[in-house]
Formats: C-alpha cells, structure tokens, sequence
C-alpha cells in the first residue's frame, strides 16, 4: 500500500474537468485507489464520489493506493495531480 499527501493548488478546488481527468487516469490502473479529505473519502473512479467531498484550493488531500500496479499507479497520480490541480 502507497499513501502520499497533496496540497490542492487549483484555485477552484477539485471541481468538474479536472476531477474527470483524474477518474480517467485513475481508471488506466487496476489498483484501488481512495482521495480522502479529513473523515471523508471517495473512490478515485468514481467522479460524483470525488466531486462530494468539496475539496477546496489549500486543503490537503491524502491518496492510499492499493494493488498490483501500486507504483506505476502512485507515479502516474502524482504526476497528474504536480500538472492539474
């Protein structure tokens, strides 16, 4: 299991586009993946799941991923994340 933190930089959060964007990438891999923000947390292939949990520009987000592509699967988020959000 790979956990890491982020810190939204988007000005508008996490809204629509990019959150699709992530659902699309997080999709590419067989591993589950969760975004959770506080005591809440979402699938990271389920777009309305993510888009919930209102997550605002400063706010810290942790990603835990689990499964047999773990690594290629945690390069590839943080990659999407450092160049969207």
């Amino acid at each position: 299991m790979q956990t890491f933190e982020y810190i939204i930089k988007d000005p508008i959060g996490i809204h629509a586009r990019p959150a699709g964007e992530l659902v699309a990438e997080a999709k590419k891999f067989k591993s589950t993946m969760t975004l959770a923000k506080g005591d809440k947390s979402a699938d990271l292939v389920k777009l309305f799941a993510l888009l919930k949990l209102g997550v605002k520009s400063g706010e810290t987000v942790t990603i835990a991923i689990t499964g047999e592509d773990e690594d290629a699967a945690a390069a590839a988020i943080k990659a999407f994340l450092a160049a969207n959000l």
